[in-house]
């Protein structure tokens, strides 16, 4: 799943410009290498603007194509939406794959899909707040196109739990019948290792200074894997049940690199995949290197604010902690939880007085807050338990 930052660890289709054939060298873009509204290509010699039509013409021709995402970022989002409509225009022989349900719900998704589920029986019986938690209105018009077009939805995911269980014990520890039918994943280059190592040493205190041989670094490696080979597998099968149709992936970025879904995908035979990201305004060109996506396309960054729409926000991502409570993955910077001084590693384990046993349990509790009140936190940081108040702001006029 790679949740905003790879697993653990990540519209406006608006004005494009008419085809085009020019490279902008990389030393010319030290403050924007992605015009908004533009599709680039990162390549070797800078990155070639396309037109709409180019990357729509080269996408109809790919059996699948991943759409990428920060989870928290709702232009993201937005993008995502327009970018399915433009593909559906263009081959309406479609099925979508999400990253944020798990394959138990399948038949959820089904059932959805042919109008038998309201909205709100949908989000109950799918289990989102507890599978995934992140905002639901900024993924509800994802699910609404599938319904109004009758296009199928597919669970690409695996349960937590299962990738908890291989990051604690390793692949080789967990029998056959746990593992929800997935198989062994294709190893990891040696590209997408420093990643997953990066990533890896933000997780707190045990893992900062981690170097690459250590045992939990290689057990998290193989959750990883396990997580971008489920997705892999469930998109191969659909490409089987459905032959005459393109499968449609969203998922997080950190899943989309070479070395993550589409090497897995490669492994399974399934080679001729397309890779189209988002790219908020403002993020460090150096980033946009050959092999990151097929094509790219200009956003404006929303940061994660602390209230949007009149809803409070805390700003950090979560998993479930066996035994209960439920540890921060990730702060968003300048969120209310930055600003609190929640930190990555954090456990939460009462929210506004009440015992903390599930992301849903803090979901829920953010949401009943209203701007402008306190909301206390107790979390166990290290072998210390803190007292945090989390301060929203009023709401804006």
């Amino acid at each position: 799943m790679i949740r905003a930052f790879p697993g653990r660890l990540g519209n406006a289709l608006a004005r494009l410009g008419a085809v085009t054939a020019f490279a902008l060298a990389p030393a010319a873009c030290a403050q924007e290498c992605v015009r908004t509204g533009a599709w680039v290509a990162p390549d070797a010699q800078g990155y070639k603007e396309l037109s709409l039509g180019e990357v729509l013409e080269r996408a109809a021709r790919r059996p699948v194509v991943l759409l990428g995402e920060l989870h928290e970022q709702p232009e993201h989002h937005r993008w995502q939406l327009h970018t399915m409509a433009a593909l559906h225009a263009r081959r309406s022989d479609m099925v979508l794959g999400f990253e944020m349900f798990p394959r138990r719900v399948q038949t959820v998704l089904d059932r959805w899909v042919a109008g038998e589920l309201s909205e709100a029986e949908f989000l109950k019986q799918s289990d989102w707040a507890q599978v995934w938690g992140f905002e639901t209105a900024q993924y509800l018009p994802l699910f609404h196109f599938a319904r109004m077009n009758r296009i199928p939805m597919l669970a690409l995911n695996v349960e937590r739990s299962l990738i908890r269980e291989i990051g604690r014990k390793g692949f080789d520890a967990l029998p056959d019948g746990v593992r929800e039918g997935v198989g062994r994943p294709q190893a990891a280059g040696s590209e997408y290792l420093r990643e997953l190592h990066a990533v890896y040493r933000e997780h707190g205190a045990d893992s900062k200074n981690a170097p690459m041989d250590d045992p939990g670094f290689q057990r998290f490696v193989e959750g990883q894997l396990m997580w971008d080979r489920a997705m892999a597998e469930a998109i191969s099968g659909a490409r089987a049940r459905y032959p005459d149709r393109q499968v449609v992936a969203v998922m997080g970025r950190g899943h989309t690199g070479p070395g993550a879904v589409p090497l897995q995908l490669r492994a399974l035979g399934v080679s001729d995949t397309m890779v189209l990201l988002p790219w908020d305004r403002g993020a460090q060109c150096a980033g946009l290197k050959p092999g990151i996506a097929d094509a790219v396309f200009g956003v404006e960054a929303q940061r994660p604010g602390p209230a949007r729409a009149g809803r409070p926000l805390l700003g950090v991502v979560l998993e479930a902690v066996e035994g209960g409570g439920v540890r921060i993955q990730r702060v968003s910077e300048g969120s209310v939880a930055a600003q609190a001084g929640l930190q990555a590693g954090d456990i939460v384990i009462t929210i506004a007085g009440r015992q903390v046993w599930n992301t849903s349990d803090v979901v829920e509790a953010v949401a009943r807050q209203a701007p402008g009140t306190w909301l206390p936190l107790r979390v166990r940081r290290a072998d210390a338990e803190l007292d945090i108040l989390a301060k929203f702001p009023p709401q804006p006029s």
